[in-house]
């Protein structure tokens, strides 16, 4: 793509052609002439409504056509209502047209839940479907629309085939429905049969629950609670496998869930007070894939802690007070999570990529010379930006699950703070002035100073923060990725408070702001200098978004650059010149976004198809591989807008130490790239609740739970955790 072509508006209009275009075309399938088949000879639909609740679709595709995925409609006839379709992943194709989709060749089964409302004997809904012809003549037929009218089972009526059943008395229903039905022909089986429910111990606080389903079951990560009723003094804390499987339910929203068998590891913490068996607890709900989901299940397990037999789940009649799912760790209470914040959020002002935010700063603690109340102006305003941005972040977490950083997932943020680098950078160097000049020291430099300016530049060390994990955050943050919303909200303020207390101090003990040198003339070449970390902050934005989008991105990125470096400079020469010459800012200002608006439409860039030497790309299958070959695993997450994860990778990760431990050890080295956005690595976040990247989980050489490594790494560290995984 031109990268001074929008590509919104080209794809618009080529659709709109393709579709004039095809309307001629869509009238010659019946000619025989053409060699084009009608479409419901290409595209042979059948329906098949014998299970209750569930609409199962089967496409036959004649060789040379296929069916687009993203095409397909469903709508419902009276007293019909249905659930979101189900179908399976297609074969990436990328479209002259619809750009990258997903068709399919040969055939297709999809499943469409539904609901009947009371009297509706008949199923009857509208199917529609787009296909094309891919070899010549090469024709896309507009989309075709068949009608459904199907009878269905007497119990279909009453059913619900997607509706999650915990406290839903439609889906208790649906639980006793699946549970008086054979499995054959596709019907639900018992809940005692579709998850079997086993647990053993390994040593006497290290259980192992092991749930077997049958093909096309699959069970919650985030529904399931355990607890032991006849010890309230033990903690059960399992460590999911990372196997888990991201899906997007119509119910739960964005979710993780375990296909086959799931071993889950579960440690027992507390004083067993000698006690050899122990009762354990495990509520959970799971459902048929494309078919009914079951009640909320509770069973019990009477587990000996000493001979390491497997003992079966019974079923419990009334589910107990169980945790809410996620909850963090008790020991890891809130007022420890506030001290690692406020301690956290202190260290982030070290971090290389808060340090040109800082010198901003500090050229304007400076101004201010030895006036109390201008330092302490100066200290509450950084402070109330840096404490509402972080209050905002805290919103982001709770609210999205979103993760610390994910915001620099975006190409189009990237782009936008390189932009806000380059502006302050050039406002430092002399070509723009902002507000007040710098001028000479004395009263008159402390009386212009601008409130607005040290707001907003809290806001900015926040924003530039993000990428980076100090030590001691990682806790707090996993801490607050878990916690109710009042105490998540409670860590990002102690972080914010970490993060501007060294300006707090400053502007509230003497003492210290008597330290501070004199303002003097000398102040405006430190504020030049210190613009060349602005500079190099912009080029490495660069450089992520190259890594993002490619070099189309950077090109439309330094092209919004040289127009934005025009705008300010007209800004500065047309001081004084009347609104004439002001009138000119507004469209220099929308050319510069011009470039912003183009970036924002392209799309990913090819992966590259070699891995880096030595490194294994992270996939869920290929670690249930390595793990159950019993390969010890070493799984870096990482991108390459987190600053930590590439000074983990500078300092041990990429050294000949490192190489020769993994070989030594016989450990695979497994990388996942969370620069762009992955659902696969966000679940794997997820799992062991990590709040963003960098993060380190070693999996030992005979199974069992990973074990998460600190956000900071050591030569050391990593050594001594390689070594112990490659014995066990």
């Amino acid at each position: 793509m031109h990268p001074f072509r929008s590509a919104h508006a080209g794809a618009w209009l080529s659709i709109l052609l393709a579709a004039l275009l095809a309307l001629p075309a869509a009238a010659r399938p019946q000619d025989p002439e053409d060699g084009l088949l009608p479409v419901t000879e290409a595209y042979r639909l059948g329906a098949d409504a014998a299970t209750p609740g569930v609409l199962k679709l089967h496409w036959t595709i004649a060789p040379d056509y296929y069916l687009y995925r993203g095409r397909m409609e469903f709508k419902p006839g009276p007293g019909v209502t249905l659930g979101a379709p189900s179908f399976p992943d297609g074969e990436k194709h990328h479209d002259e047209y619809l750009g990258d989709v997903e068709i399919y060749h040969h055939g297709i089964d999809a499943s469409v839940p539904y609901t009947l409302a009371p009297g509706t004997t008949r199923l009857t809904l509208g199917v529609q479907f787009q296909g094309c012809h891919e070899v010549d003549p090469k024709i896309c037929y507009p989309p075709h629309t068949e009608q459904l009218d199907l009878p269905v089972p007497a119990a279909g009526a009453a059913t619900s085939a997607a509706a999650p059943a915990g406290g839903d008395p439609l889906g208790r229903a649906l639980g006793t429905l699946g549970a008086d039905k054979a499995s054959a022909g596709g019907a639900a089986l018992p809940a005692e049969q579709a998850f079997r429910l086993e647990a053993l111990a390994q040593d006497p606080h290290h259980l192992l629950l092991r749930w077997t389903m049958p093909p096309g079951y699959y069970l919650y990560r985030d529904q399931t609670a355990l607890r032991a009723p006849d010890a309230p003094g033990l903690a059960l804390r399992p460590a999911w496998p990372a196997g888990g499987v991201p899906k997007d339910d119509p119910h739960f929203g964005k979710v993780t869930v375990y296909f086959g068998q799931l071993e889950l590891p579960v440690a027992v913490e507390g004083d067993l007070g000698g006690r050899g068996r122990l009762r354990v607890e495990a509520s959970f709900q799971g459902c048929q894939d494309g078919g009914l989901c079951y009640p909320l299940m509770t069973r019990a397990l009477d587990v000996d802690l000493g001979a390491g037999a497997a003992a079966g789940g019974t079923p419990v009649e009334t589910a107990p007070e169980t945790r809410p799912a996620g909850a963090p760790a008790e020991e890891s209470g809130l007022a420890l999570a506030l001290l690692l914040a406020l301690a956290g959020g202190l260290v982030l002002n070290l971090m290389p990529c808060v340090l040109p935010v800082l010198s901003l700063k500090a050229v304007g603690l400076l101004e201010s010379g030895e006036n109390p109340a201008r330092l302490r102006r100066h200290a509450l305003l950084y402070t109330a930006g840096v404490l509402a941005s972080f209050v905002a972040l805290g919103l982001a977490v709770t609210g999205l699950k979103a993760a610390w950083g994910v915001q620099l997932q975006q190409p189009l943020v990237v782009a936008a703070l390189a932009l806000v680098m380059l502006a302050v950078g050039l406002s430092m160097s002399g070509v723009v002035q902002f507000g007040a000049s710098l001028g000479n020291a004395g009263a008159a430099l402390a009386n212009r100073a601008g409130p607005a300016g040290d707001f907003f530049t809290g806001v900015l060390a926040v924003v530039v923060a993000s990428p980076c994990t100090a030590p001691f955050m990682g806790t707090a943050l996993a801490y607050a990725f878990a916690a109710p919303r009042l105490h998540a909200l409670a860590v990002f303020l102690a972080l914010g408070l970490g993060l501007a207390l060294p300006f707090l101090a400053v502007g509230f003990v003497p003492a210290l702001a008597r330290l501070l040198p004199r303002p003097g003339r000398w102040m405006e070449t430190l504020k030049q200098v210190l613009a060349f970390p602005m500079y190099l902050s912009a080029a490495w934005l660069a450089w992520v978004l190259a890594n993002q989008r490619g070099a189309d991105a950077v090109g439309l990125l330094l092209a919004a650059a040289v127009l934005l470096a025009m705008t300010l400079w007209w800004f500065e020469r047309s001081r004084g010149r009347g609104a004439g010459a002001r009138a000119l800012l507004l469209p220099l200002a929308l050319l510069t976004a011009l470039p912003l608006y183009w970036l924002a439409g392209l799309p990913r860039p090819v992966a590259a198809a070699a891995a880096q030497s030595g490194i294994v790309a992270y996939s869920p299958a290929r670690l249930a591989e390595l793990r159950k070959a019993g390969t010890p695993v070493f799984v870096d997450m990482t991108a390459d807008w987190c600053v930590t994860c590439k000074a983990n990778e500078h300092t041990v990760l990429d050294t000949a130490a490192f190489r020769a431990l993994l070989a030594r050890t016989g450990t695979v080295y497994m990388q996942g790239d969370w620069t762009d956005e992955d659902p696969a690595i966000t679940a794997f976040l997820q799992a062991y609740r990590s709040p963003g990247v960098p993060l380190y989980v070693v999996f030992p050489a005979g199974g069992g739970a990973g074990r998460k490594l600190p956000t900071v790494l050591t030569p050391a560290l990593v050594e001594r955790a390689l070594t112990e995984a490659a014995r066990r």
